[in-house]
């Protein structure tokens, strides 16, 4: 169970390294496609965090995720910048496709119910 303190910290980076992707990442790979920073799990010792992506756009996905790998370093940074931490978290940029499968599930769901309702 994470601390009060891990949390609030997971939830400011989360939305910071939203705004710096949306805002100041220029690789092509990263712009124009949409972009969702799910979550942020941090270690307790604030050595690395884990950020879970989300990518819309299927045939984006790998391509997406390599820019922001390439990115990191200036993402880390940014962070650094903006939130006063005594250690910077490395970050780890994982894809998170519980949106997709959300999205499927919903699909088949309204399949069901909408065979149900024809008999």
């Amino acid at each position: 169970m994470a601390s009060q303190r891990l949390t609030r910290i997971n939830e400011e980076m989360r939305k910071e390294i939203s705004e710096v992707i949306r805002t100041e990442v220029k690789d092509p790979a990263v712009q124009n496609v949409m972009i969702s920073v799910v979550g942020v799990d941090t270690t307790n010792d604030l050595k690395t965090a884990k950020v879970y992506i989300s990518v819309l756009q299927e045939n984006k996905k790998q391509e997406v995720l390599t820019a922001l790998v390439k990115a990191q370093g200036y993402i880390r940074r940014e962070i650094a910048r903006r939130i006063n931490l005594r250690n910077t978290p490395e970050l780890l940029f994982k894809l998170d496709e519980s949106i997709e499968r959300g999205i499927e599930m919903s699909k088949l769901i309204n399949d069901v119910m909408a065979k149900d309702s024809d008999h």
